[in-house]
């Protein structure tokens, strides 16, 4: 990230330390501590983004420091080491030091400040600022999800995925559901349920897409349906419940950023899904439909049926599917050919031709494959797999750099297999004696 400065007195020669410590009414803010402090924040926040080399910075040290202890208890005065901490420098566009940014009520849409640089003109900024805040919060302006557009400067998404909810829609739509509901309680004037908008907004998204619709985000104006506040006890703003069917809702307690709330959606839908479908490759589409659509796909090859019968092969089977609902959460794909039916497969693999049941596990995207070098057993799989989950275990470019011809085969139908029947041969016409004369 390039940060433009605008004059030679900032040199890199002068001293590379922080402008301000502990002792000072400056708070020093991190990519750690910043959502925190100042975005969950309902008090105003002016932010000075500066780097320490930097001589227009080092000037307006004393002054901002000066600021903070006039401010205190009233604004709170922050500064940001945005040369250290150049992602969250470059979150908030800068490109020169030092940049002053005032955090007011939408917190995901802060101003530049643009006024003088000494004590008294940032206090008076300061104040103005809080001015209208107050004002703000007076008339009842505010966010909720009826109204307001958000800044997608900071990613905030658009409300289209978070559902409404009323008390006359409540009960048909969640108490009745097969779906999972995360529903936010808020009040339209709270300064931390606007917080938390873009970032409910942005996971309603998110979430919709990665479980198919399966976990729903929603809210209700308590203020205004105050029968499903007085029902669910709601007491305090944002309240996030999960509702599940068949269950009392439990409280959301976690972290209020996008991530976080995805995190737990996508926690709450894998509890709910079935395991993943084993299925046999008999063509094309099933290997290419399940590897292009999962992270990794779980490829075993087993015996042929006749070096098994079918109880061995389901017990190898069974096997797999235990594995599969463990490791359910990941989402991973899971197939099985038997030996010898798709040769070219094996080939590509690693595996062609010996030590049946094999395991390989396929990233189609990157198309590198890992191989399953312990038993074939739940103890060894869950080893080779937990491996994999980490990021460890070594893997290799899959043989020619893309899976190779698969043949259409006939799947198992669930019996032992037969050995194929010989065609009987009719002698009566041959001659064995000109046979022996021939051999001889």
């Amino acid at each position: 990230l390039l940060f433009l400065v605008g004059t030679v007195s900032c040199t890199l020669f002068l001293a590379v330390n922080g402008l301000y410590s502990a002792s000072d009414d400056v708070i020093e803010l991190t990519p750690t501590n910043f959502n925190k402090e100042v975005i969950q924040s309902d008090s105003l926040w002016l932010v000075e983004f500066y780097a320490p080399w930097c001589g227009h910075c080092q000037r307006l040290t004393p002054e901002w420091k000066k600021a903070a202890t006039a401010l205190k208890g009233v604004v709170k005065v922050g500064a940001v080491d945005a040369d250290k901490h150049q992602s969250l420098g470059g979150q908030y566009g800068v490109r020169g030091f030092p940049t002053i940014k005032i955090f007011g009520a939408n917190k995901n849409k802060a101003e530049d400040y643009q006024g003088g640089r000494t004590s008294d003109a940032i206090v008076d900024a300061a104040l103005s600022a809080l001015r209208s805040l107050v004002k703000e919060r007076l008339s009842g302006r505010s966010g909720g999800y009826s109204s307001g557009k958000q800044s997608r400067e900071s990613g905030g998404g658009d409300k289209k995925d978070v559902i409404e909810l009323t008390d006359d829609s409540f009960d048909k739509n969640v108490i009745n559901s097969d779906d999972v509901w995360m529903v936010e309680f808020y009040a339209p004037w709270c300064g931390h349920c606007k917080n938390l908008e873009p970032e409910w907004a942005a996971a309603a998204t998110e979430v919709k897409e990665q479980t198919k619709g399966k976990v729903k985000l929603a809210a209700v104006d308590a203020t205004v349906n105050q029968m499903l506040a007085s029902r669910y006890g709601i007491r305090g703003f944002p309240t996030i419940k999960i509702f599940q069917k068949g269950e009392d809702p439990v409280d959301y307690d976690g972290g209020r950023t996008r991530s976080d709330i995805i995190a737990r959606a996508l926690d709450l839908f894998s509890d709910n899904a079935p395991p993943p479908e084993l299925l046999e490759i008999i063509s094309e589409d099933v290997l290419k439909n399940t590897c292009d659509a999962h992270q990794l796909c779980i490829i075993s090859v087993l015996p042929h049926i006749l070096d098994t019968g079918a109880s061995g092969r389901n017990s190898y089977l069974d096997v797999m599917l235990k594995m599969a609902e463990k490791y359910k959460k990941k989402m991973w794909g899971w197939l099985w050919t038997e030996a010898g039916a798709q040769s070219d497969l094996e080939s590509s693999l690693g595996i062609g031709g010996f030590g049946y049941p094999a395991m390989a596990a396929v990233n189609a995207r990157k198309m590198k494959f890992a191989l399953l070098k312990g038993s074939f057993s739940e103890q060894g799989i869950n080893e080779f797999l937990r491996e994999l989950s980490v990021g460890r275990g070594s893997t290799a470019p899959v043989g020619g750099g893309a899976f190779p011809k698969i043949h259409s085969v006939e799947p198992w139908d669930g019996k032992d297999g037969e050995l194929p029947v010989e065609d009987d041969i009719d002698l009566s016409d041959v001659d064995l004696d000109d046979l022996e004369k021939d051999e001889l």
